[in-house]
């Protein structure tokens, strides 16, 4: 905070109580000046972009410069530029504000902030921030886009699949593959009897 200086004194708070005393300084009665009162300021608020964060497993800075095909097994944080495609799999992607993405996406849940051109895929969740622009078509199950965002494409909603399907979409799978399976080496039973 501030100190004061050896050959001046303190203002006294009978002095600071003074209507006549609320400028930048307070007088002090013994005709030393006093000490200047700091103003408080509102903070300014935040920003709305995510800055790095810690709770992703890989980062890629803004630095860093692909062109080819990037993949990975681990939610990913990225920066940087890419040219190519990018597929995440079933992990969480992250386009940071600095990134420029000419590619095609894949990945469960992706939150873009910066400049995408290419095909947008979540098989999730998709959601632009509003400093994002995004050139290309998404397609996702959910899709949250804030104010200020800026999108030039189509958007093709998915129907979600609940687990209970998922697992009924599998067993029908397999028996359609089992049947097929057994209906090359072996006839139906009427048609043995003929």
């Amino acid at each position: 905070m501030w100190k004061a200086r050896p050959d001046e004194k303190p203002a006294s708070s009978s002095n600071l109580s003074n209507p006549s005393a609320t400028g930048t300084s307070a007088p002090v009665s013994s005709g030393t000046p006093a000490l200047p009162i700091k103003e408080s300021r509102p903070s300014e608020p935040a920003k709305a972009v995510e800055p790095f964060r810690s709770d992703v497993a890989a980062h890629i800075g803004k630095s860093v410069v692909i062109k080819g095909e990037l993949s990975g097994n681990e939610d990913l944080y990225l920066d940087g530029e890419v040219e190519g495609t990018v597929d995440m799999g079933q992990h969480s992607l992250i386009i940071g504000p600095n990134a420029r993405i000419r590619a095609h996406i894949s990945a469960r849940d992706l939150v873009l902030h910066g400049r995408v051109e290419g095909n947008v895929r979540g098989s999730e969740r998709v959601e632009l921030k509003k400093s994002t622009v995004v050139v290309g078509d998404i397609s996702t199950q959910r899709i949250v886009i804030e104010d200020g965002a800026y999108f030039k494409g189509s958007i093709d909603l998915q129907k979600e699949h609940k687990p209970e399907q998922r697992k009924a979409a599998a067993a029908a799978a397999a028996y359609q593959s089992s049947s097929a399976d057994l209906g090359a080496s072996h006839q139906p039973s009427f048609l043995e009897q003929k």
